[in-house]
């Protein structure tokens, strides 16, 4: 099985931490978030990594290696100008002629990758989505009224929502879509399937997972590692 990882964004929100090195080679715990992702896709069978990179590439590639100590071999692809999160694969076409996994570089998670995998090729579906539902605590009152009486107040109620994982299941028939060296996003080819009413699939997961995308995030994973990701908590904890 393959997997493509998007490692070369310049991870403006963790400045001052990426200045210095780019965000998929931030420590989290005693491993790095490119370690802890390499290590649990190649746990679950993904043999052939792909990470694609732009900023800092050398520091990515010089760290990474062939990852063999990860588990997993590792290909590098870099753009030479920014892609987006979908323009990337069109420097792949060659290598990605089996379904594969695409994922962000900053997420922390310990979904079971194989169990999602095969979910994507059960389905009739060429993308799968990988989504989390998170609660946010919503800093007022809620309420519900009928014409100008109120008939109910909930305080502080958590707000629901289901978001995009960062995390999606491809099969190569979907390369026909992204453009040769043209900046093309991953909401661009989901907008694009939608409105031609092909079926995008839908994979709600339990496990834990994190989008570590600012300074409070960055903490977070910090205190995320201890509790899930340390010898052989690995990838068991669901949320």
């Amino acid at each position: 099985m393959k997997a493509v990882i998007l490692a070369g964004g310049l991870g403006m929100r963790l400045r001052p931490f990426t200045q210095a090195i780019p965000k998929p080679l931030l420590p989290i715990g005693e491993q790095s978030l490119m370690e802890l992702q390499i290590r649990n896709l190649a746990r679950d069978g993904f043999e052939e990594i792909f990470i694609s990179t732009n900023y800092k590439a050398e520091y990515v590639e010089h760290f990474v290696g062939d990852g063999v100590r990860m588990g997993a071999r590792v290909t590098f692809s870099k753009e030479t100008t920014p892609l987006g999160t979908c323009g990337p694969l069109s420097l792949l076409r060659t290598e990605l002629t089996e379904p594969f996994i695409l994922m962000n570089g900053d997420i922390l998670t310990t979904i079971d990758y194989e169990k999602f995998y095969q979910f994507g090729l059960d389905q009739d579906a060429e993308f799968t989505i990988a989504t989390k539902k998170i609660r946010t605590p919503l800093n007022f009152g809620s309420v519900r009224a009928e014409g100008n009486r109120i008939i109910q107040m909930e305080e502080k109620p958590d707000l629901v929502i289901e978001v995009v994982a960062g995390i999606y299941f491809m099969r190569p028939a979907l390369l026909r879509y992204v453009p040769d060296g043209e900046y093309y996003g991953i909401n661009q080819l989901i907008d694009r399937l939608l409105s031609e009413k092909r079926q995008v699939g839908r994979y709600e997961m339990s496990e834990y997972w994190l989008d570590i995308g600012q300074i409070d995030d960055y903490s977070q994973a910090e205190d995320a590692y201890e509790k899930y990701f340390r010898g052989e908590k690995v990838g068991s904890a669901t949320e």
